[in-house]
């Protein structure tokens, strides 16, 4: 529902405030540090083992509808995930343990296209101003390696995971004016998983419908936009 709104908000802005847009078109580069949350009970030892250096690049527009206000776009090729073990024994009615453990270092790639406003303000110092953004994305998954492969067992590990994932963003940063048109950019984003990543693997693995498995992660965001 929030990612609907979000949506009905960006087409608001398009066509109503189109005769007075100004659109910014930029280049990004996203280093990211992601990691992974678990839903689940404790019986099941779900550890994040570290988070990971992952990147991300892409092309962003900011679509501003009045002076310090922009609703900001693009589509930006992004890898998330982080190494997560789990060990799980339960006892059969004939008095043996069955245990079920792992560790998986997951690496997702996802085409994301980023629907959030930013608020800019006025000169902080000579052609410098802070910008503050709020909002989400919508995330496609285009590949996806455990343990740095692509086919574990005849099963494609892409399939461990859902097409689809959703997530809220919040961040900040500094643009520096140069020139007439160009805008070197720097700031700091934390990315927050809203969807299960988990297409039923881990849940069925250890029999349990109610493990969920999320993305986290934070960004250094560099770019030029012109």
């Amino acid at each position: 529902m929030q990612m609907k709104k979000l949506t009905l908000l960006a087409l608001f802005m398009c066509f109503g405030f189109g005769a007075f847009a100004q659109v910014e078109i930029g280049l990004l580069v996203s280093p990211t540090i992601t990691g992974n949350r678990f839903i689940a009970e404790d019986k099941y030892n779900f550890e994040k083992e570290n988070n990971n250096l992952r990147l991300g690049v892409g092309v962003i527009a900011d679509y501003f509808f009045a002076q310090n206000y922009a609703f900001s776009t693009g589509l930006i090729y992004r890898s998330k995930g982080s190494e997560i073990s789990y060990n799980y024994s339960q006892e059969n009615t004939d008095g043996s343990t069955t245990t079920i453990n792992g560790t998986d270092d997951i690496a997702i790639q996802y085409i994301e296209l980023p629907l959030s406003l930013k608020l800019f303000t006025n000169e902080i110092a000579p052609a410098t101003i802070l910008y503050f953004q709020v909002g989400g994305s919508l995330n496609t998954k285009v590949a996806a390696k455990v343990n740095d492969k692509k086919v574990i067992d005849g099963n494609k590990t892409a399939k461990r995971f859902n097409i689809f994932e959703a997530d809220v963003l919040i961040g900040g940063g500094t643009e520096f004016q140069f020139g007439e048109s160009t805008k070197l950019f720097a700031g700091l984003t934390y990315h927050r998983g809203l969807s299960d990543i988990d297409n039923k693997y881990y849940s069925e693995k250890l029999g349990d419908k109610n493990i969920s498995l999320k993305n986290n992660g934070v960004s250094l965001d560099f770019g030029v936009k012109f």
